[in-house]
């Protein structure tokens, strides 16, 4: 397919793959694994296997094909590899490239699993790692050193929405040799181009935004051919981290309308926004597209939208941020992101839980803040349900 097709066509159509049937859904090739005519050519295939032949489904297959060339399509990647979740992916692409010995610096303010890895697992296999403050450039600069092997961070942090200047350091690790590898969830392959930016690897749990209906896991690990089927394919393959065919599909069919959910539920994000930042009851909202966000010229040069989850802080602490949450009527407490149902979620005992009080207050995470990732409902609705939730709540 053409890289000069729109985005919108590229999700519809790229990467498909049509059997002798001609269907028109693209076909779940639900095998593990592969026939072959004769010995000789499954000789020939293990030795090298050809663009469009497979193995076993734990290394490729059909389906999972279709949805790794859509999405780096829409991405602008040479290459893409699909992952079982969105944490496998984070996984492999940093242990893929490291080992005992290595450095890394990595921002502070991460998904509670990601800052797992990097504060518990990597280290226990002798990496080195530096945690810094993601929106102080001039911190990025002196933590990156020499021998640093690799910078990680997420585009917009995890919950409460602080934005990384990704060209910037991206500039401070090529000057080392550093490989930049950016989580891109909340800013959507939509919204965001971090390849453009600088950055050499791109993540996405393609649970969120892509599924888009809160039905099957799923990941993916975007960059150069030579990194995809170098270095990132052979640890994936050999550890088990693969995409199902059956999630394949379903993300393939996220994929044709990931653009205009995320267009749609970005608006609505953006008249919540300014709705709740003049409530009495929060004592602070936080979007990337608003004004009142300290980084706002930022979020406008990296994104063409603010995206479609906000942050805010509940009067009354826990107590006020609970009553809220059991007075929503239509939003749904839960602790994903991306789908087409609007989910509240409060990450201090939740998604966060397990950081003491001290990281948490470092990190911003207050015991009255809720995120909020706007689904697909009726904007007027969703307003509606949440000035009620906080009407009723006892703060």
């Amino acid at each position: 397919m053409s890289k000069d097709l729109k985005a919108r066509t590229k999700l519809v159509h790229g990467g498909t793959r049509r059997s002798q049937y001609g269907e028109m859904s693209e076909a779940i090739f639900l095998t593990q694994g592969f026939a072959y005519p004769t010995a000789e050519a499954a000789e020939a295939r293990f030795i090298e296997a050809g663009e469009d032949e497979f193995i076993y489904a734990r290394y490729g297959n059909p389906t999972v094909a279709m949805f790794e060339e859509r999405i780096a399509l829409l991405e602008g990647a040479e290459d893409a590899f699909a992952t079982a979740s969105g944490m496998a992916a984070v996984n492999g692409a940093l242990m893929s490239m490291l080992k005992a010995g290595d450095h890394i610096v990595s921002s502070r303010a991460l998904f509670g699993s990601c800052l797992y890895i990097v504060e518990n697992i990597l280290p226990r296999f002798g990496v080195e790692v530096t945690l810094v403050d993601g929106r102080d450039n001039d911190a990025w600069a002196e933590a990156v050193r020499e021998d640093t092997k690799l910078v990680f961070f997420e585009a917009i942090s995890n919950p409460t929405l602080e934005i990384i200047d990704i060209a910037a350091v991206s500039a401070i690790a090529k000057r080392v040799g550093a490989t930049v590898v950016v989580d891109n969830v909340f800013a959507t392959p939509v919204f965001q181009r971090s390849l453009d930016l600088g950055a050499d690897v791109v993540i996405y749990s393609a649970t969120k935004h892509i599924d888009g209906q809160g039905r099957c896991l799923g990941g993916v690990v975007l960059g150069t051919k030579d990194y995809i089927r170098g270095t990132l394919e052979p640890y994936l393959k050999h550890t088990g981290g693969a995409l199902s065919p059956f999630n394949a599909w379903v993300m393939l069919k996220g994929l044709e309308t990931l653009d205009l959910r995320c267009r749609a539920q970005a608006e609505s994000a953006a008249k919540i926004t300014e709705a709740l930042s003049v409530h009495p009851k929060i004592n602070r909202c936080i979007y990337p597209g608003h004004e009142s966000h300290p980084q706002v010229d930022l979020a406008r040069r990296q994104m063409e939208k603010g995206g479609t989850v906000l942050s805010f802080e509940v009067a009354g602490g826990q107590a006020g941020s609970f009553a809220f949450l059991n007075a929503l009527r239509v939003v749904l407490i839960s602790n994903n992101l991306g789908d087409s149902k609007s989910i509240a979620t409060h990450p201090a005992t939740t998604t966060h839980q397990r950081l003491d009080d001290t990281q948490k207050a470092i990190l911003g995470i207050t015991p009255g803040l809720v995120r909020l990732s706007v689904g697909l409902e009726d904007t007027d609705d969703l307003i509606a349900d949440l000035e009620g939730a906080l009407a009723a709540a006892a703060v």
